[in-house]
């Protein structure tokens, strides 16, 4: 089978799973197809795997949803830059307290996702800093629809 081939045939199945209709082999399917599919953009990427990490959970996707950043003290709404099922990155105007805060992942066309996240990495930028964010304890529901949205957003930038 051609790419043009498996494209189509992990469409229909990732449009059955966006509806909830995905059951026995044509969810193992799917799941495969996902971890091929992170696979082949994750070596596109020259990115590589660690020893135990799913590809589909790995992924990084650029998307640019909206997210709120909230502390005792504070409260910041940014975008984001890319988005995975692990976390997130966004430009902030200052380095954030190295502190749990509760994010407000707004997906389109579905209830928002409110999950603490961790601060990771940051690169100072001119006038800016690009923040990457991790999830903790991300709810499976929550960690489902999110790999949902990072499948779709892969698979609009593919011709196919």
């Amino acid at each position: 089978m051609g790419l043009a081939d498996w494209l189509r045939v992990f469409r229909t199945l990732h449009e059955k799973a966006k509806k909830g209709e995905l059951t026995g082999a044509d969810a193992e399917d799917y799941r495969a197809g996902c971890d091929e599919l992170a696979r082949a953009l994750l070596s596109a990427q020259r990115l590589t795997l660690k020893p135990n990490e799913v590809p589909r959970h790995v992924l990084r996707v650029a998307r640019a949803l909206q997210v709120n950043l909230e502390t005792k003290v504070s409260s910041v709404r940014a975008t984001t830059i890319d988005v995975s099922v692990t976390g997130f990155s966004v430009l902030l105007g200052k380095v954030p307290p190295n502190e749990e805060q509760t994010a407000t992942v707004r997906i389109p066309g579905a209830e928002p996702i409110v999950v603490g996240v961790m601060p990771g990495e940051w690169k100072q930028q001119p006038g800016t800093v690009r923040v990457a964010f991790l999830f903790q304890k991300l709810p499976d529901a929550a960690r489902a629809r999110l790999e949902l949205l990072v499948i779709d957003t892969a698979l609009s930038q593919l011709a196919g």
